[in-house]
């Protein structure tokens, strides 16, 4: 069943959302982003004549917390809507019931973050930091037997279930996968958000142009390896940028200075370079970059060879060939994965490595290629550089969008789909 084959009138539909937005030291919202990516959803749904059970999390809390409140919110979801959203001050208990219940078309009720119980996560809290394992193992079957309780209890509010969170996808939460069994392949479905998510992952992982170049960046190695080997398999080029770009330096007898490295994973980048020659992947890598005397925005810099960076300097982007010869296999690509910014992008100084990356999949995407950029950092560099509207698709999700890349199923996805 998909949203938009749905009659939702007279119904009462539990929504799943990602409002995880940051908030200032007042609790103004300062990137409101994910709220309105859910709007079409929650909009269908009140147009159709449902009525709305929105939750959420907010943060990590330990517990209920003043700061990790979704009242904060509250106002601008009503702004946003064109509706006065009810606030429950809690997920659970007595209040949240009764003013589900008395939900009529066209109104919604927004939840307290559901993170505020342990159930949601089916983690544990609180445990001593010397406890043992066997009460490790207690607290940990305790967690999972009250989280069924807690689901359950969720799911008795509405009559469908609407997933629009892809950013917890990867996560068997309560509110994001269990729930999901509590309702027929009938009455739960992917909301707009997901359901576009979904098709970008599966077009840039399945529904392949050639060639398909994917730029990968981020400070480690590590935290991209499953990412990498599962791309060697099916793409042309594989642009390897930012933090990572030092180790494989390294690895390969150069000399970086005091730019990040992760000695430990010398043979892994090595093993990576030999994985892609033998899969005839065009493997390509940093010829020059932007080095400074200091991590900061003011620091001295001049360009050098990426393996002679002299002692006391650090690469904190890319240099000028080396957004050449990114910028030429980029412009030759149709499918474009983007994930991970070429430098420190934060800092003015030394964006421009990145938005030239930027503005190659814009000009790529402009002669009829498809780009998905995803994972945090990339998503707020396009931003930043007023690219996003150039490229095909910015994922709302980091890790989840990593861990489909990597061939993973998600909880949330596959329960959907059951």
């Amino acid at each position: 069943m998909t949203i938009d084959q749905f009659n939702f009138a007279g119904k009462k539909v539990f929504v799943r959302v990602d409002f995880n937005v940051p908030l200032d030291e007042n609790f103004n919202i300062t990137d409101d982003n994910r709220m309105r990516a859910a709007l079409p959803t929650l909009k269908k749904i009140l147009a159709d004549g449902g009525s709305v059970i929105i939750g959420s999390h907010l943060g990590r809390p330990k517990g209920p917390a003043d700061k990790f409140s979704l009242k904060h919110i509250l106002k601008h979801l009503s702004d946003l809507l064109g509706v006065e959203v009810q606030f429950a001050n809690d997920c659970m208990g007595e209040e949240a019931a009764v003013k589900a219940a008395a939900l009529q078309p066209g109104e919604v009720l927004l939840l307290e973050n559901l993170r505020f119980y342990a159930e949601e996560e089916g983690k544990p809290r609180g445990l001593a930091e010397d406890a043992t394992d066997e009460e490790k193992a207690a607290a940990k079957k305790a967690v999972k037997e009250s989280q069924k309780e807690f689901t359950k209890k969720l799911a008795s509010y509405a009559d469908c279930y609407v997933n629009d969170a892809f950013g917890t996808a990867h996560r068997a939460h309560a509110s994001t996968a269990l729930i999901a069994k509590y309702f027929d392949k009938d009455h739960k479905m992917f909301g707009y958000l997901m359901e576009k998510e979904v098709k970008a992952v599966d077009k840039v992982l399945n529904d392949i142009k050639r060639p398909f170049t994917a730029i990968m960046g981020g400070s480690k190695v590590s935290s991209k390896i499953e990412i990498i080997e599962n791309l060697l398999s099916k793409v042309d080029s594989l642009i390897i940028a930012g933090g990572m770009t030092y180790t494989f330096t390294k690895a390969m007898g150069g000399k970086i200075g005091i730019s990040i490295c992760e000695d430990d994973k010398l043979d892994l980048a090595l093993d990576l370079v030999k994985k892609a020659k033998e899969k005839g992947v065009n493997l390509v890598l940093t010829v020059d970059a932007k080095i400074a005397d200091s991590f900061s925005n003011d620091a001295n810099t001049k360009f050098c060879p990426v393996d002679e960076i002299p002692d006391g300097w650090e690469g904190l982007d890319i240099g000028p060939k080396t957004e050449e010869i990114f910028a030429d296999v980029i412009k030759k690509s149709k499918t474009i994965l983007w994930n991970g910014p070429t430098g420190v992008f934060e800092f003015d100084n030394f964006t421009h490595g990145s938005r030239a990356v930027g503005k190659a999949i814009v000009e790529a995407t402009k002669n009829g290629a498809f780009s998905l950029v995803g994972g945090g950092d990339s998503v707020a560099c396009v931003n930043k550089f007023g690219l996003a509207s150039g490229v095909s698709y910015v994922s709302t999700g980091g890790g989840a969008l990593l861990e489909a890349i990597e061939g993973k199923i998600l909880p949330g996805i596959a329960a959907i789909n059951e």
